[in-house]
């Protein structure tokens, strides 16, 4: 089943297209206090702690990491020593999934792609610079004052491209931060790349599944 011609596709950008590495990097930040066997629940952890933080009035991304590291290390009984800085100053130096800039090559001249990131604008350029096909626009936390899954983010979204939700796709690959808020303001057509990271979600949620961007161009017709 093939979605109608959207007007924009929209994307996440940490975890779907850009290869999010916070779990290989908290593996190596803590190594030397987080038991092995105990390390994926850690990262884990960490992860609902940044949820958690971005779920309040916006802060810079630098605090929302520091002081999420610095609740899971209490909780943890294990000592935090600042390494909030470190995630910040490595996000802009990761690149793509393999799979996404042939995947996106297929689409970009023929369907304006948009980004709606959990970003810094300082951040957010590089990574999008090394997804190797154009955007029409870049729209970060940091513009909208709200970091997704918050509506706020998504209501910047739309007016800043003057459309509705009808004229979207959205895609992610997690339901969390993006496709249960998309489909709270009623946009219909989504899709959920499999990176691994999340379960999909229930089927009321209305989305297509992809294992990877190799697949969106078949749900537009291309």
């Amino acid at each position: 089943m093939s979605f109608l011609r959207p007007k924009y596709i929209t994307f996440d950008c940490y975890g779907t297209l850009t290869n999010f590495q916070m779990g290989p990097l908290t593996r190596e930040l803590f190594a030397d206090r987080v038991p092995a066997a105990q390390m994926d629940q850690f990262v884990k952890d960490f992860a609902q702690y940044r949820l958690d933080q971005v779920m309040g009035d916006w802060r810079p991304y630098d605090e929302i990491l520091d002081t999420a590291l610095a609740r899971v290390c209490k909780r943890w009984g294990v000592e935090y020593r600042g390494e909030g800085q470190r995630y910040y100053d490595a996000v802009p130096t990761w690149g793509p999934h393999a799979d996404v800039t042939a995947g996106l090559a297929k689409i970009a001249d023929k369907i304006p792609l948009v980004i709606l990131s959990n970003a810094m604008d300082e951040q957010i350029m590089s990574n999008v610079d090394k997804l190797g096909v154009p955007f029409h626009k870049v729209y970060t936390a940091q513009q909208a004052q709200a970091y997704k899954p918050r509506l706020q983010a998504f209501e910047y979204l739309l007016d800043s491209l003057g459309c509705g939700p009808e004229d979207l796709l959205h895609v992610s690959s997690s339901f969390r931060y993006d496709l249960m808020s998309a489909d709270d303001m009623k946009i219909k057509h989504k899709a959920f790349v499999a990176r691994g990271h999340e379960q999909p979600g229930n089927t009321c949620y209305g989305y297509q599944q992809i294992a990877d961007i190799g697949g969106l161009p078949a749900l537009v017709g291309l």
